[in-house]
């Protein structure tokens, strides 16, 4: 019965254009389309497009001649031949040993690219989001219906919703075939690319890993309680980037000629904590008075209460 839905699915006239999937194109009108292409899973295929959901808010420095401030410029040279090499006279090698290369044409690396980039995106298999460790997870992209995919797309976050599973696929993206998820946030489709198991450093190789023993029960349930008074609901918008916004007001105070005083950061007073177990019950104390001082009511509100 299903593979007989998805027969019916597969005939969707490409040219229907709804005023939902009107108001969708307008939407991602707004941001940049880095890449098009089609979505597949079983017979139902949905042309889409891709647009990055995170952007970088890093503040980048120019580098100056301190003398002149002028900026610095780099050149490519040959340290062989001792001169500068324009850009068609560069080309691309794997360096397979010290200084032994496979030197790999542009024409073969477009070729290669093309034949990657032209397939469909086909989701191989459902699995639970749960399933995959946060490790994995690199970065993510908004998909939105492309011209005749409003009522597929629907389709697929309305299926993806009820089961609560998410789909795991491959997809080509900067010259690189990247393993990807593709689920729900909120109401739109994101993909989510994701690393290969061999990319993922092993465990093992870490060092000086403890093992799970010694822990003593008094320290674990202190521990414990100190996680459970500092447990709260994830809002996202009350984490901010401080080091980012101290820097855009210094430079903002430049510009305008201000005399500049760099901020003295105040010193926190030692703790004296002489073990474990001590720490751990002063960050208790300190957790309970911050509760305490959240919790307790203004002197407004005492007033409206006694009314």
């Amino acid at each position: 019965m299903f593979r007989s839905f998805l027969h019916t699915l597969a005939f969707f006239p490409d040219k229907i254009q709804t005023k939902r999937e009107n108001y969708f194109q307008k939407g991602a009108d707004l941001m940049h389309t880095m890449w098009k292409g089609t979505i597949s899973f079983g017979l139902v295929n949905i042309p889409v497009k891709m647009h990055a959901a995170t952007e970088n808010k890093d503040i980048r420095l120019r580098q100056l001649h301190k003398k002149c401030q002028s900026p610095i410029k780099y050149k490519k040279t040959c340290p062989v031949c001792d001169e500068e090499v324009k850009d068609e006279d560069i080309v691309k090698a794997y360096e397979y040993a010290k200084d032994k290369f496979v030197v790999l044409d542009e024409e073969e690396l477009k070729a290669l690219k093309k034949e990657q980039t032209d397939k469909a995106v086909e989701i191989i298999d459902f699995v639970q989001l749960e399933d995959i460790d946060p490790i994995y997870f690199e970065k993510s992209y908004y998909l939105s219906p492309n011209e005749g995919g409003s009522k597929a797309y629907q389709l697929l976050r309305s299926a993806l919703d009820d089961t609560g599973k998410i789909g795991v696929a491959k997809i080509m993206i900067r010259s690189k075939e990247q393993l990807a998820v593709i689920r729900i946030y909120e109401n739109t489709l994101v993909v989510e690319t994701i690393h290969y198991p061999d990319e993922v450093r092993a465990v093992s190789d870490v060092p000086n890993i403890p093992e799970e023993s010694g822990v003593v029960k008094k320290e674990l349930d202190t521990a414990k309680l100190l996680i459970d008074q500092l447990t709260t609901t994830f809002e996202p918008d009350k984490y901010t980037d401080d080091y980012r916004t101290a820097l855009l007001e210094l430079i903002e105070e430049k510009k305008s000629g201000e005399t500049v005083t760099a901020p003295t950061p105040e010193k926190t007073a030692p703790d004296n904590v002489t073990n474990l177990m001590d720490a751990l019950q002063a960050s208790l104390d300190k957790a309970n008075k911050t509760n305490a001082t959240k919790k307790k009511p203004t002197k407004k509100a005492t007033k409206k209460v006694a009314k």
